[in-house]
């Protein structure tokens, strides 16, 4: 997929100036979306996150236990707001996805990512193999 990124507004997706999307365009907040499917990189469509790693963590935004791939992110120390966080970003497109913390369920590992909303693009199991994710169905249970 080619993405022009002089097309794609920062109002639309924030990450691409390091934002965060508003509250009300948490499409998959971590309350009530729990469909089945992948979570791919808006921007590029690079796979990062499975429904089957999805959590309510309580904090509003979408959480996951792990990536699909540790090498679909990268971490950078984040400073702002007078907090030092880790910040994800995706690997490849470099887009600001959200943060990684260490305050996540013990039995899934202990991460928790919680990823903004309008940097993810949801992919239900029953069109993954349609859009090119088939490879990616055997890691929905």
């Amino acid at each position: 997929m080619q993405i022009d990124f002089n097309e794609i507004d920062s109002m639309t997706f924030p990450g691409m100036n390091d934002g965060t999307g508003m509250m009300s365009a948490r499409m998959y907040n971590d309350d009530n979306f729990f469909e089945k499917g992948i979570y791919v990189d808006v921007v590029n469509g690079e796979p990062l996150f499975a429904s089957t790693d999805k959590f309510n963590s309580g904090c509003g935004w979408p959480a996951f236990s792990r990536p699909i791939s540790k090498d679909s992110l990268k971490e950078n120390t984040d400073k702002s707001y007078g907090m030092i966080r880790t910040e994800v970003r995706s690997s490849v497109a470099d887009s600001h996805l959200g943060h990684v913390f260490d305050d996540g369920p013990r039995e899934l590992g202990g991460l928790r990512y919680c990823i903004n909303s309008a940097a993810l693009k949801f992919i239900p199991l029953d069109e993954m193999e349609a859009a090119g994710y088939g490879e990616f169905k055997e890691l929905i249970r």
